[in-house]
């Protein structure tokens, strides 16, 4: 195992740039570092840490802290359509997403600039502009913390909806996911542009995968803060699903409240939710919402965890008083 470094600060790891400190700090780079690092210790006093791109931490943590950094990206085979690939854990999502563009290899390019690591992105079955991870992904191996045994789950197995899978409840605390594999298609490929304003970016310039993806940059670019300057975790709550006759209630109320169809029920924007409020670009000291996007919390320079949790709070509690509606929190608060 590699040097366990004490008392450490996890700012420099954490997109809401909050500061905070681990009692025991390992980073792991392969396989036997991450088991060395899970043997002979309690589970419960284990946290795991990968990009830092959805996690409040509202305390210091008394435990070890593991950052997940397994590299390489393998192409394990491929025909005239498609190509399989898989990813270990620690590689950065976006950049992923540019390598399969630079291999004209098409499927994620909806999902480019999402923030953190592909370890990662089956807890939260990230999705963007009509794409989920469920849709490209074929399996993934993941390390069970107690016995540090490797054990391969199919997509069906992850049990994957929206923002949802396995590894958020039966498995919670249980895993460790080593590694992804990816089934991505050669061309001609098949694009999905009719989601938000991707057609909008698009006019006058050749449909490509490449250029989807330059649209899908520039749309979150203008809605969404560079984490890098101002810290943050991207949408922190989830779209609500509520059933038909909760809609239909709640539209004779609000006749102009925006909505999607989804297979569960009607999904309405939670932005839409707290903006109609006036929590848009409020601030409570260095903690708030991003003035261009509702859904966004922020730290503007030294909030803590907990104002900003305090904040998630009181969103939820108004949101609930005025609509009825629970929102839930994508982002995870320790």
């Amino acid at each position: 195992m590699k040097a366990i470094q004490y008392k450490h600060s996890i700012r420099p790891y954490t997109s809401f740039n909050i500061e905070a400190t681990t009692e025991e700090f390992v980073v792991v780079e392969t396989l036997s570092e991450l088991k060395d690092s899970l043997r002979n210790y309690e589970p419960e006093k284990i946290r795991l840490l990968g990009g830092g791109s959805n996690m409040l931490w509202t305390t210091d943590f008394p435990g070890r802290t593991l950052h997940v950094n397994l590299k390489g990206i393998t192409l394990l085979e491929e025909n005239d359509k498609s190509a399989l690939i898989e990813v270990k854990a620690g590689e950065n999502w976006h950049d992923f997403v540019l390598w399969s563009l630079d291999q004209n290899l098409g499927g994620i390019e909806n999902l480019a600039l999402i923030p953190g690591n592909v370890g990662s992105a089956p807890i939260q079955n990230i999705g963007a502009y009509g794409v989920e991870l469920k849709n490209v992904m074929t399996q993934c191996t993941i390390l069970w913390r107690d016995s540090l045994e490797e054990e391969t789950l199919t997509t069906e197995e992850c049990q994957l909806s929206y923002r949802n899978s396995i590894f958020k409840n039966e498995y919670k605390n249980k895993t460790v996911i080593t590694s992804v594999q990816f089934k991505l298609h050669k061309s001609p490929h098949q694009l999905k542009t009719s989601y938000g304003a991707i057609e909008e970016e698009l006019k006058g310039k050749e449909k490509t995968i490449q250029e989807v993806a330059q649209a899908v940059i520039r749309i979150r670019s203008s809605k969404l803060p560079d984490p890098a300057k101002i810290g943050n975790c991207g949408s922190f709550f989830k779209n609500p699903i509520l059933s038909q006759k909760q809609f239909d209630l709640l539209k004779e109320k609000h006749p102009t409240i925006p909505h999607f169809s989804a297979k569960t029920g009607v999904k309405v924007p939670a932005a839409w939710l707290i903006d109609q409020l006036g929590y848009k670009g409020i601030r409570r000291g260095d903690a708030g919402v991003h003035p261009k996007q509702a859904l966004v919390l922020v730290n503007y320079g030294n909030a803590r965890g907990k104002e900003i949790w305090d904040l998630a709070v009181e969103i939820q509690k108004a949101v609930e008083d005025q609509f009825g509606i629970p929102l839930e929190a994508e982002v995870t608060c320790y």
